[in-house]
């Protein structure tokens, strides 16, 4: 092969390798310019990825709020009691008998002096006729005494012995009608049967139990505060009850509080009258007792679902209207008294604040709002 021919297809070899580099680099350049245009990550409009987002506006969220208020609160000291009748007690038998007439059951309602059971009394009847007669007999024989003393027919000795004889028949007459009326078995307060314990026919003995009795107006609660709080405590102070079995508020007031300390728990015993309750109130029922302890008038108060605890601090979330758009505020508050319902605010709110009390759990600060509800405090 002749040097001119080996030179011209070195060139030809080299042209072609120059233009395969060429259509490769033109491959490479179209993706790339398809990036740019599509606004994907590198491309020279500069919207791509994070870049992009960044230029759109955050999704407002939905809050509803409520307004900030003044007036009274109270600290209290809360226990649990189980209520009490203020009178109960078992009803005893005072003879010895058989049981023959059952005269109340178990919830009725009586007074003082009713009847609840008859034991047979025939014996007692008996004895009381045998005691009236003896009786009548020294009677007249003191009489007829007194007269012959008169007529110096009889001595003083005489008459002193028919006189003391008399005394004592008396006595016994008494005695014996006593022990009748006890065949009666009455109420010894007005209030509730709550046990009958006896059957008619049942022989019993003096001093078994026959029924139980209550008193269920009033209702006490009676509770032991710890010994710091007795200077805050008075008597005829209002207290709150809320009942665990159905959640109603009763009101009551302090009827008595214990001279003194009970020295294994340092508490003292603070008796709690419920005079006016709900018809189905019972004694051994629970209640949550709530007796005041301080009270704050003209308090800034705040909603209580209002205040979050976040790292140790109390804080609530305040919409703020910036550049038209209503953001969240993150603000710190110090708190004091927390009722049911209101927190106290010492500093960080004025009354008259708006406040987020629901969504504020999914707030951070300048988080942008949306108030779908407002009521006041």
């Amino acid at each position: 092969m002749s040097r001119n021919r080996c030179g011209r297809l070195i060139r030809v070899w080299s042209w072609i390798l120059v233009i395969g580099m060429l259509a490769l680099a033109g491959c490479d350049k179209g993706p790339a310019s398809e990036v740019g245009q599509g606004g994907h990550p590198g491309g020279p409009s500069g919207h791509g990825g994070p870049g992009g987002k960044k230029g759109q506006s955050q999704q407002a969220i939905p809050v509803a709020v409520a307004t900030v208020g003044s007036g009274s609160i109270s600290s209290y000291y809360r226990a649990t009691a189980t209520l009490e009748a203020e009178k109960q007690a078992q009803v005893l038998a005072r003879v010895t008998g058989v049981v023959q007439t059952l005269l109340a059951e178990e919830g009725d309602a009586v007074n003082a002096g009713d009847p609840l059971l008859r034991i047979e009394n025939a014996e007692y009847r008996f004895r009381v006729e045998q005691t009236a007669a003896a009786t009548a007999n020294l009677r007249s024989r003191y009489e007829r005494l007194e007269k012959m003393v008169a007529e110096e027919l009889a001595t003083e000795e005489e008459i002193q012995a028919a006189r003391s004889d008399l005394a004592s028949a008396e006595a016994d007459e008494g005695l014996a009608l006593l022990s009748y009326s006890y065949t009666t078995v009455s109420a010894p307060f007005s209030g509730l049967v709550t046990e009958r314990l006896v059957d008619v026919g049942q022989n019993i003995s003096n001093g078994d139990p026959l029924f139980v009795m209550a008193d269920f107006e009033p209702l006490l609660a009676k509770v032991h505060v710890p010994s710091r709080e007795f200077k805050r405590l008075q008597k005829d102070q209002a207290v709150e009850l809320v009942l665990d079995s159905n959640g109603l508020r009763l009101t009551g007031h302090i009827k008595l509080i214990s001279p003194i300390i009970d020295p294994t728990s340092g508490t003292i015993k603070i008796t709690v009258e419920v005079a006016n309750y709900p018809e189905g109130t019972r004694p051994g029922e629970f209640a949550q007792v709530h007796i005041v302890t301080e009270k704050r008038d003209g308090s800034t108060l705040a909603p209580r679902g209002a205040v979050l605890t976040d790292k140790g601090e109390s804080v609530v979330y305040v919409p703020i209207e910036k550049d038209d758009q209503l953001t969240a505020e993150r603000r710190i508050v110090e708190t004091g008294f927390t009722d049911d319902d209101h927190v106290q605010i010492l500093s960080g709110l004025q009354p008259g604040d708006t406040v987020v009390v629901k969504g504020q759990r999914s707030l951070k600060q300048g988080s942008p709002l949306k108030i779908l509800e407002r009521s006041g405090n």
